[in-house]
């Protein structure tokens, strides 16, 4: 008996306040504050642009690779083509999804394309 007392006591100390509190690793997460889901929101739309930017990138390097040694080959000019328009339009794409954003945010008040990255000092 006395050996579950010894085990248990730090834990009703601690249920008791005399241990002190335990705070958050990261003081003042603004995530769990009022207006967090914006912020969050915010960081993934911004890292959702951000991929889709890289991406954007690596296909039309990959697509003028392509399109460089298709040589006389059609079906591979019209595949290196195809691979071009296709990510041009999706940066059209990503870039109407930011307008549109800018725009909700300017008739709602809401500001959500304003990401903060928080983190330890």
């Amino acid at each position: 008996m006395k050996y579950l007392i010894q085990v248990f006591k730090p834990i009703v100390a601690l249920a008791a306040g005399e241990m002190g509190t335990v705070e958050s690793p990261v003081p003042g997460n603004k995530y769990f504050e009022p207006g967090g889901i914006f912020l969050l929101i915010s960081n993934l739309f911004m890292l959702a642009g951000t991929i889709g930017g890289l991406f954007f990138i690596i296909q039309i390097i990959g697509a003028g690779y392509e399109y460089i040694t298709a040589g006389a080959d059609s079906k591979k000019v019209d595949a290196a083509w195809t691979k071009i328009w296709q990510s041009i339009l999706g940066v059209i794409i990503i870039a109407s999804a930011f307008t549109l954003a800018t725009v909700i945010e300017r008739l709602t008040g809401i500001t959500f394309l304003t990401p903060k990255l928080y983190g330890p000092n």
